[in-house]
């Protein structure tokens, strides 16, 4: 696991608290930041996927 990965998958796992917090206060904006925040960290954790599967490709495929 790579820090993109760590970092996608901490960025979700906040979205998910500050969505919650704003369902519970009736804050949209703060639910919006959630959304948000789980929408980045997605984006980055895949973009860390990827790093991993070019990674572990080239160690495949080396002489």
């Amino acid at each position: 696991m790579n820090k993109d990965q760590v970092k996608g998958v901490t960025e979700q796992v906040k979205g998910k608290v500050n969505e919650a917090v704003g369902k519970v206060t009736d804050n949209p904006g703060k639910e919006l930041k959630g959304d948000l925040q789980q929408g980045a960290g997605k984006v980055q954790k895949a973009y860390g996927d990827a790093k991993e599967d070019a990674k572990d490709n080239a160690k495949r495929n080396a002489p």
